[in-house]
């Protein structure tokens, strides 16, 4: 009795040693296999670049689990293509290697080169099944398949004495993005079912981040093209102002912005300069920043004065906000910010409205151009600041400031002067300094735009810039020509000798004849319908420009004339004779225009 009972003890205590083991054993495989799988989710996807993203899943598979870890991409996914179908060859781009020893030397297929597994290979059939496979090798070295020639496209190189490999396909939201290999050679334990387990929760996890960068990546560069097809693409000609332009898309996670920038030429040698800002991020707020810009432009054509254009504006974003409640979009409103502002060759005077927008800084010309240590005035001229667009029923205010010849208009959106490092007065000193200190070159200000970039925004901006930057000039008061009309139709004969005696000094003969014809029927209508006083007004540019100024709000229109009417055909009449005409109202009252291009003195010097 006590032999048996020593035996049942001794038994007793075995079975006890074996399970204890057993569960230390257990706990451990539990522990580590929830201490990767923690290590993943910490590790993988701190980004949205799908190169690093796949990178941080080769090292987190070499930490203590793999002895190498390469991940291949579908080149469908990275270029973004159709989807991969499982019956045509599979062409993957080696984007990321780690050995656990530290020797990752290149191969062919980490160059960014594609790669093909032969058709009845483990790892084309892993990838067009959407399995993973547990893989052992009898002899040491890779399997045939691994180390087949495939040419150009190269293989990869693999640890001496490879015993295990599991294959697992990079699966997200139904989609194949790739394969993850992991390999385990020399005196390292061979896999099991439980690391095929745990390896497809890792790479799970590491599909799901890399899907989320691809997604965001294309969306970026979507958005992102939309938004540079969207801005101006060639500088347009006129001879108010040079300009320089800048666009730097936002560094941020938050996507592509809406800001936009746009130098308009106007009637009578004018200019309009633009700068807006949609607020939102990606593809909605681009094409937001598309249709404003539109509306802009189609406004700016009729004339508008700044603080009419924007209420204008106000009116189309307020329409936005509705077509989207009506389509159920819900989310932020679509709101904006805009600077408008027109400049006059002539009279030298810059207006200028602003509808929530940051106020434009204006340089002005050292008195004296001999002394190079004269500093130049920057100022942030004092002007009221209108709600911003898709308020409503708030007014705006024209400005209006008269510039010396060669001063500068810096116009920016906010993510040049905000920053999470520095306040805005601090970032508008130091715009003020790169100002004062920019050279005065009758050339474009490139380089003033690229001081402005390179002092206040040394890294990636947080968000999207829009710059314009513009050096007035001035016409030559030799190339405008004025005349006062008293309201008597015998005056149209003198505004007749005065246009032909003009275009004479001026070297345009040979635009006499049509000139006094549209100069005729645009005084006798100011006459006719207008108020006094009445002006007619030639300037001289790259074309030439016939203005008739009269008191009175009412617009003409264009019409056709009946067989027994005796008027209606003045402006048919100047329509046809002219390369482009129109009417644009002031508080004062109206201005008929009318241009003409010649080519007899395109190359002279207009300006001064």
């Amino acid at each position: 009795m006590r032999l048996t009972a020593a035996g049942f003890a001794y038994v007793d205590r075995s079975s006890a040693d074996v399970v204890a083991a057993y569960q230390e054993e257990r706990d451990g495989r539990l522990q580590r296999r929830l201490r990767l799988t923690n290590e993943a989710s910490r590790r993988i996807g701190t980004t949205l670049d799908i190169g690093r993203t796949a990178q941080e899943l080769a090292d987190v598979g070499t930490d203590d689990f793999a002895g190498l870890v390469t991940v291949d991409l579908l080149v469908s996914v990275l270029d973004d293509e159709d989807t991969y179908q499982p019956s045509e060859p599979s062409l993957l781009r080696r984007v990321a290697q780690r050995s656990a020893s530290g020797d990752d030397a290149e191969s062919p297929a980490t160059s960014g080169r594609t790669h093909a597994y032969p058709a009845e290979s483990e790892p084309a059939r892993v990838l067009a099944t959407g399995r993973p496979a547990l893989h052992r090798v009898a002899s040491s070295g890779p399997p045939v398949w691994w180390a087949a020639d495939s040419g150009d496209h190269g293989g990869a190189e693999t640890p001496g004495g490879v015993h295990a490999i599991l294959l697992l396909p990079l699966l997200a939201r139904g989609e194949t993005l790739g394969l993850v290999q992991f390999f385990r050679a020399g005196g390292a334990t061979p896999f099991d079912e439980d690391d095929l387990l745990l390896a497809q929760e890792i790479a799970a996890r590491a599909a799901v981040s890399i899907d989320n960068a691809r997604r965001y990546t294309h969306e970026r560069s979507t958005a992102l093209t939309l938004q540079r097809s969207l801005l101006p693409q060639h500088a347009v000609e006129q001879s108010a102002v040079v300009a320089a332009t800048r666009y730097l898309p936002s560094g941020s996670r938050a996507g592509v912005g809406g800001d936009w920038y746009d130098v308009i030429p106007l009637s009578g040698a004018r200019v309009a300069l633009v700068v807006g800002d949609v607020v939102g991020r990606g593809l909605r707020a681009a094409a937001t920043m598309g249709r404003l810009r539109t509306a802009v432009r189609a406004f700016a054509d009729i004339d508008l004065m700044p603080d009419e254009l924007l209420t204008h504006l106000d009116d189309v974003v307020i329409r936005l906000q509705h077509e989207e409640h009506e389509a159920g979009q819900d989310g932020d409103e679509t709101s904006a910010t805009c600077l408008y502002a027109i400049y006059d060759p002539v009279s030298r005077v810059c207006s200028l409205a602003s509808a929530g927008h940051v106020l434009p800084a204006v340089v002005t010309p050292r008195e004296s151009k001999a002394d190079a240590l004269a500093v130049r005035s920057v100022e942030f001229p004092e002007m009221p600041i209108g709600p911003p667009l898709g308020l409503g029923g708030l007014p705006f205010e024209t400005t209006q400031l008269e510039l010396p010849e060669g001063s500068l208009l810096a116009l920016f959106t906010d993510g040049l002067i905000q920053s999470r490092t520095r306040d805005v007065d601090t970032a508008r000193t130091l715009l003020s300094d790169v100002l004062a200190g920019a050279p005065e070159t009758p050339g474009p200000p490139d380089e003033i735009c690229d001081r402005l970039l390179a002092a206040l925004l040394p890294g990636r901006p947080a968000d999207d810039v829009a710059l314009l930057v513009a050096r007035t000039r001035a016409l030559d008061p030799g190339h405008v020509a004025a005349l006062d009309l008293p309201s008597d139709p015998a005056a149209v004969s003198g505004a007749r000798r005065f246009t032909s005696d003009t275009l004479t000094a001026w070297g345009l003969e040979e635009l006499s004849f049509t000139t006094e014809l549209m100069v005729s029927e645009l005084v006798t209508n100011a006459i006719r319908y207008g108020k006094e006083p009445i002006q007619l007004r030639l300037i001289l540019e790259s074309t030439l420009t016939c203005e008739v100024f009269d008191a009175s709000s009412t617009a003409p229109h264009l019409r056709r004339a009946r067989t027994y009417d005796e008027g209606g055909r003045g402006l048919l009449l100047v329509a046809q004779l002219a390369e482009r005409w129109g009417t644009r109202h002031s508080r004062e009252g109206k201005v008929i225009w009318a241009e003409q291009a010649f080519t007899a003195l395109r190359e002279s010097a207009v300006l001064r």
